[in-house]
């Protein structure tokens, strides 16, 4: 587990039964018996930290008196507004936190079986409706252009050049390009291929295209990383030799998102994140008729109905098959009003 995870947890160690509770759910539960990856761990820890938080400005309990009786249906409605109010969050931001909240009770039920009701009463709640926002992509046109931006006649360009046209190649999320490691790429023979970690530490195997293949074997022979004795060794590093951050890589694309802007506004739009290039990714594999099948194991969905997503926002796709499919069952207004260019309506009439 993360090292500022542990650091937390043990600050958690105090005499009440919440915090006892709480340690082992972090620490034990979910790393070993659910198998969560670290980065939902540190998700759920951020989520109790606000919890605790709330707990001690709005209801005034401290850590130190903290019991899991207060862990109630009111309070945690309480932190969901509160959430909201007062921390600005998004519906999405609270249906994750509320999430974390569900998890903790469903792993207490099991352990304390006398608060049963109040585990069942917090489990009741209901998430908060989302709007349906429409998939922010590029077009082809724009990955072009926004992959024209680096400057490769420099290392950092040549470096940025192979972080943003892989996450893309790959459709990878952006912690997955974080986390990457020289043996998570196979490119000394064909058929190329990188292995990416997703949700859940569900691994996947994604092709790579010779083309992309040729830009991250020269970054690789560049930085010394065809070396055998580096394959423990992160894929993208910073200065200090260390893996990239979701934020440094974030960082990258709207450096070079704001230089594309620029030179064709159209084309990028006004608000662009590593999961666009995602989204980008699988439109593009979408119109060019690959399998949404394919779609969804290249991804790393669990569901094919979360795939079947870019399918219903694919309005090309919707025009084109419309078009194929449609029957011309207007009138010819054009005939039916032949006689307005006749020159004697008489030898018009007589014609019929």
């Amino acid at each position: 587990m993360h090292s500022f995870t542990l650091k937390y947890i043990n600050i958690m160690i105090t005499t009440t039964d919440f915090a006892k509770y709480l340690s082992r759910f972090l620490s034990e539960y979910l790393p070993h018996e659910r198998n969560v990856s670290p980065n939902t761990i540190l998700a759920y820890r951020d989520t109790f930290v606000l919890f605790i938080d709330f707990m001690k400005s709005e209801r005034k309990i401290g850590l130190n008196r903290l019991s899991l009786k207060d862990v109630s249906r009111d309070n945690v409605i309480g932190f969901m507004n509160w959430l909201a109010t007062t921390q600005h969050s998004s519906p999405s931001t609270r249906n994750c936190r509320l999430a974390a909240i569900r998890s903790f009770c469903s792993f207490v039920q099991y352990e304390v079986v006398g608060m049963m009701e109040q585990w069942q009463s917090i489990l009741s709640i209901k998430c908060i409706k989302t709007e349906t926002k429409a998939l922010n992509y590029l077009t082809v046109e724009g990955i072009k252009l926004l992959l024209a931006q680096p400057d490769t006649t420099t290392w950092k360009g040549r470096r940025h050049l192979a972080i943003l046209s892989l996450m893309y190649d790959t459709g990878a999320r952006v912690q997955e390009l974080a986390d990457l490691k020289v043996d998570s790429v196979r490119i000394s023979s064909e058929p190329y291929t990188i292995r990416l970690f997703g949700k859940g530490r569900k691994a996947r195997i994604v092709p790579l295209m010779k083309e992309q293949v040729v830009i991250l074997r020269q970054y690789m022979e560049e930085n010394n990383l065809d070396d055998s004795n580096k394959v423990s060794y992160p894929l993208f590093y910073n200065s200090r030799h260390e893996k990239l951050t979701r934020e440094g890589i974030t960082y990258i694309l709207s450096l070079y998102a704001d230089l594309a802007r620029k030179e064709a506004p159209h084309l990028v739009p006004s608000r662009l994140s590593c999961h666009s290039l995602r989204h980008s990714r699988a439109m593009h594999m979408l119109q060019a008729g690959v399998n949404i099948v394919y779609i969804r194991d290249i991804l790393g969905h669990v569901s094919i109905q979360t795939t079947d997503v870019y399918a219903r926002a694919d309005s090309k796709a919707k025009r084109e098959a419309l078009e194929k499919a449609y029957t011309d069952l207007n009138p010819n207004l054009n005939l039916d009003r032949e006689w307005e260019r006749s020159k004697d309506l008489r030898d018009w009439l007589r014609s019929l």
